[in-house]
């Protein structure tokens, strides 16, 4: 069964018990007490946390308490920080009936910017889709809908734009998750009015930096970074490795911090949206959005961490 409001709510009070302790080791006390940086988005000057959370796999779950007691408290610190980016989609299996219920109980769609994609073709299946992304994340308006992957994308940001209009939604965007599809993202930046894109970027996958970011800065156009481990394969890259004594220079307590903060650093990225289940990693994703930033100089060092 879904995780009740009591039940969430003694959650936050734990955790946010634990960011005072153990878990509060992720976040330099210089960096808590400034609080997190926020990026604003170009098309209205709205400032967001630049670590927020995606959900792929993570909140595929089914509904018992043992299976979504571990989310309610990745969630309890996602709240912790209003205004954060929580990214899902349709195609994420349960993940957006699990936000539902998760945000219900904890009085907590207020205090998220949600974004949810479509994958369906336009027409009937988009809009069949739309309506349950609604009523499984228990919302009437969404900050911002995404044609996901690409996926008839002409007609469905064409779609977009009048829900826009209408205010069901705030923002549109679009997605992918390779690197060979940033050529065709960065032709829609030139070509279409778009609000936000949302690509793969990484220490392990740097294509970005050649021509989408550049434009998307150039465009007016906000930016959403999927993928900022490469689903863990970073981890493995640096297994054993002691963090370089140069990363307390830049803020960063551990590996996951340094990758974010090589993505976040640069100036064209909105937020980074990393994936976790659990609530340790969920705090250290967030220690990364506090502190000194790289400038370019130390991103490149960053950068050449993998030869």
């Amino acid at each position: 069964m879904p995780v009740d409001r009591r039940r969430f709510l003694g959650l936050c009070t734990g955790l946010a018990t634990a960011l005072g302790g153990g878990l509060g080791a992720a976040l330099p006390r210089r960096a808590a007490a400034a609080g997190p940086l926020r990026r604003a988005i170009p098309a209205s000057g709205e400032r967001l946390p630049v670590i927020g959370m995606g959900s792929a796999r993570t909140f595929d779950v089914g509904g018992s308490a043992a299976e979504r007691a571990p989310l309610a408290e990745v969630m309890a610190l996602l709240l912790a920080q209003a205004g954060s980016v929580l990214d899902t989609a349709p195609s994420y299996g349960n993940a957006e009936a699990v936000i539902g219920d998760l945000l219900q109980a904890a009085h907590g769609r207020g205090k998220v910017f949600l974004a949810t994609k479509i994958s369906a073709p336009a027409g009937e299946p988009a809009q069949a889709q739309w309506a349950q992304s609604r009523r499984d994340l228990r919302t009437d308006k969404i900050d911002l809908l995404q044609v996901h992957n690409l996926i008839d994308w002409r007609n469905n940001l064409r779609w977009l734009r009048q829900l826009k209009e209408q205010g069901s939604i705030r923002y549109t965007g679009v997605t992918h998750y390779r690197d060979d599809a940033q050529d065709a993202l960065a032709d829609i930046v030139r070509s279409e009015p778009v609000d936000f894109v949302q690509c793969n970027y990484s220490l392990g996958e740097r294509g970005a930096e050649r021509t989408l970011l550049p434009l998307c800065q150039e465009r007016g156009v906000a930016v959403l970074v999927n993928r900022p481990f490469q689903d863990g394969r970073l981890f493995a890259a640096v297994k054993d490795r002691p963090l370089p004594p140069w990363a307390a220079e830049i803020d960063c307590a551990s590996w996951a911090q340094l990758f974010l903060k090589l993505v976040v650093g640069h100036p064209a990225v909105t937020a980074a949206v990393p994936a976790t289940g659990k609530a340790r990693n969920m705090a250290d994703n967030l220690g990364a959005g506090s502190g000194r930033m790289p400038d370019a100089r130390e991103r490149a060092r960053i950068a050449a961490l993998l030869g």
